[in-house]
């Protein structure tokens, strides 16, 4: 408690405005401990690997609301996957229309205006190599430096029922050494749309972004994204499908090239009673090479993943998953970074 006082009184003593409340900034706390345990099995005859889970999570949000009624918030992230850290997060506004803006750390439009595909759960071992540039997500190319904001409408902008916009931008590059291909300047725009569909509710999101690189070595676009996805829900049944393409550079031995990104991904999720089953797939590809040049040879992710997550109490679950992938480097499979994987394990919220 003598912890989380003083962290609100530095905070309200930071502000410095007038119309911030006296009692002091409002404090609490979420966080999660995992423990479980998975199992690798490695493509081209590989050992199989059993591996303890555990993990934490334990973060603050703080928040304050002007007489005006204005609100700031802001977080602090103390470990992260059971990593010591103390990450604090940006500022966000609330105004009282509904629309927010986020400064410092702010993220962007693009990653915020993704529909929400399901995507199955659990802690499976098997990674990527770290020459293979084929993405791994949507909102793959979502690069931008600390210094930005990002601005968001509130629901039915315009005065279109069930449409929200957003506008961000970042400015900076904080490294420039050789192999750092950071992002020098970032802007991005996205819109969600949720509408009714007789008993589903379906909500489309669609954005862009746009990140040059300072590189060392050369300069170079960063990042050039486009992606569109789908979410809808019906009943206990959820269904999402997305696609993202693009190019952009890679931060690996040497600064490279990437080119022809493509993403898609697609998922379900069924709720029946305290048991969720979750199914997902995606497959990304992207051709690298020396920056200036086109790649020949082409970068491939494909994964296939299914979970069933059991509410045993009330901030208690338990989990089951599973995990097929297959990562080809240059069009050559890697045997080391591909084949099946399962996890077994509980999470305590609170």
């Amino acid at each position: 408690m003598k912890k989380e006082l003083l962290i609100a009184s530095a905070l309200t003593a930071s502000l410095g405005m007038a119309g911030v409340a006296e009692a002091g900034a409002n404090v609490s706390y979420s966080g999660s401990v995992t423990r479980g345990v998975t199992q690798d099995s490695l493509g081209g005859g590989g050992a199989n690997s059993h591996t303890a889970v555990t993990t934490g999570e334990l973060s603050f949000a703080i928040d304050q609301t002007t007489d005006s009624g204005i609100k700031w918030s802001t977080s602090l992230s103390v470990v992260d996957e059971g990593s010591p850290e103390g990450d604090p997060g940006g500022f966000t506004l609330t105004f009282t229309d509904g629309s927010t803006l986020d400064l410092i750390e702010a993220g962007s439009a693009f990653g915020g205006a993704i529909a929400s595909i399901p995507a199955a759960g659990g802690s499976q071992g098997i990674t990527n190599t770290s020459t293979n540039n084929a993405p791994g997500d949507l909102d793959w190319a979502d690069a931008s430096d600390a210094v930005g904001f990002d601005w968001g409408s509130a629901a039915d902008f315009g005065g279109v029922d069930g449409l929200t916009v957003g506008v961000s931008a970042a400015f900076g590059n904080d490294t420039s050494t050789v192999n750092s291909s950071g992002a020098e300047t970032t802007y991005s725009a996205g819109l969600t749309y949720e509408m009714d569909a007789g008993d589903t509710a379906v909500t489309v999101g669609a954005g862009f972004i746009r990140a040059s690189s300072d590189s060392a070595t050369a300069s170079n676009q960063k990042a050039n994204s486009q992606s569109f996805s789908i979410s809808a829900v019906t009943g206990n049944l959820t269904l999402g499908a997305g696609y993202s393409s693009g190019d952009g550079t890679a931060s690996n031995v040497i600064d490279e090239e990437i080119d022809s990104v493509s993403w898609v991904e697609a998922g379900a999720k069924y709720v029946s009673g305290d048991m969720t089953l979750t199914v997902s797939t995606g497959t990304g590809q992207a051709s690298d090479a020396a920056l200036g040049s086109e790649g020949s040879n082409t970068d491939e992710t494909q994964s296939v993943s299914g979970s069933l997550a059991y509410t045993i109490a009330d901030g208690v679950s338990a989990t089951f998953g599973f995990t097929d992938v297959n990562n080809d480097d240059e069009g050559t499979t890697v045997d080391a970074n591909s084949g099946s994987s399962w996890y077994l394990g509980a999470t305590v919220s609170f």
